[in-house]
């Protein structure tokens, strides 16, 4: 598996890399945000993206962001900042992983092995292409939705929780099923995680009400036959 490493202090990324090398990643490292910007696009090879936030150019959020623009590669952020709003902030700009430093090394390895399983994965529909309520379409074989024949740029995590609430449009998938079948079976990190990505998937399908919360339970997608029903 290709790394990208960016991260500007050496006292972190030299032992993190050997680390990683000794694990069987190749890792390639830019102590810079422009230099790691460069050295993606350059790299179409790279699996995962490990960012710091703290770099002496651009920050890594901007960094995150351009990435995330045309690529929806898993990017974990590793960073001294342990704020909600540094972890929100992450994540709403399509990072899969926020870690604050100083963190444990087999933690690391964990979570990477958690946001790659999916890479490849297929969509949960039974059908290539799902039309779904208010004329958002959802291809599972090219993982591109559009609304209003146009497109929508989303995260992975993003795109594989729409295709997990449109697998059964109308019923609830409770939280704990979300992160088990979205993220990990195994999911220890922030339950606010998915409460951020719900919020971000209203605001790019234009619709707040899409995504209906379950209040205690969990979320479902609203139905054709809800529209109907309200007609």
């Amino acid at each position: 598996m290709d790394v990208l490493l960016v991260e500007d202090d050496n006292a972190i990324a030299e032992p993190l890399i050997r680390g990683l090398e000794r694990q069987g990643f190749v890792v390639h490292r830019e102590s810079t945000g422009l230099g790691g910007v460069a050295a993606f696009h350059s790299r179409p090879s790279v699996d995962i993206v490990l960012l710091d936030l703290g770099l002496p150019d651009i920050d890594g959020y901007e960094v995150c962001r351009r990435v995330r623009s045309d690529s929806t590669v898993p990017i974990i952020i590793l960073t001294a900042r342990g704020d909600e709003i540094d972890r929100v902030l992450g994540l709403e700009l399509g990072a899969d992983d926020y870690m604050v430093k100083p963190f444990g090394f087999r933690e690391l390895i964990a979570r990477i092995n958690a946001v790659t399983r999916r890479s490849n994965a297929p969509g949960t529909t039974k059908e290539d292409i799902a039309k779904l309520t208010g004329d958002v379409t959802l291809d599972s074989r090219t993982r591109k939705v559009t609304v209003h024949d146009e497109d929508i740029q989303l995260t992975r995590k993003e795109f594989d929780l729409l295709a997990l609430l449109a697998s059964d449009a109308g019923a609830t998938q409770t939280r704990e099923t979300i992160l088990e079948q979205v993220w990990d079976a195994h999911w220890y990190g922030p339950t606010k995680t998915l409460d951020v990505h719900v919020a971000s998937l209203r605001k790019k399908l234009g619709d707040p009400t899409i995504i209906e919360t379950v209040r205690g339970v969990g979320f479902r997608l609203r139905s054709n036959a809800d529209n109907d029903s309200a007609s």
